[in-house]
């Protein structure tokens, strides 16, 4: 149930990986970053991977262990084992992490 409901919220806010590269800002809902504060931020999530995966592992339950040790705080890595292990799109993959992030940043 809880990954329908990922993947119905990840349908709605499907931001596409092409313009989100050649964008200054990302903007998630009503939130903008910018790209400093987007990299800071990943940039921390990496610095205390230990602490952060405990979250991302409660957001995506599918996530195994070993997965976590392979993402280490990046987030291409992040999407592409969350596309892998929901059987999602990349799009829906990416969508996730984006509204992910607004929650983490939002902390």
């Amino acid at each position: 149930m809880r990954s329908i409901a990922l993947v119905a919220a990840a349908a709605l806010a499907v931001l596409p990986l092409a313009a989100q590269a050649q964008s200054t800002t990302t903007t998630t809902n009503s939130t903008t970053v910018s790209k400093p504060d987007f990299n800071e931020m990943w940039q921390k999530i990496k610095g205390s991977w230990t602490q952060t995966k405990g979250a991302v592992k409660e957001q995506w339950g599918k996530l195994t262990d070993d997965d976590l040790m392979e993402i280490q705080g990046r987030r291409e890595k992040l999407v592409g084992k969350i596309q892998t292990r929901y059987g999602i799109s990349h799009e829906q993959a990416e969508a996730q992490v984006s509204g992910w992030e607004e929650k983490y940043h939002s902390m």
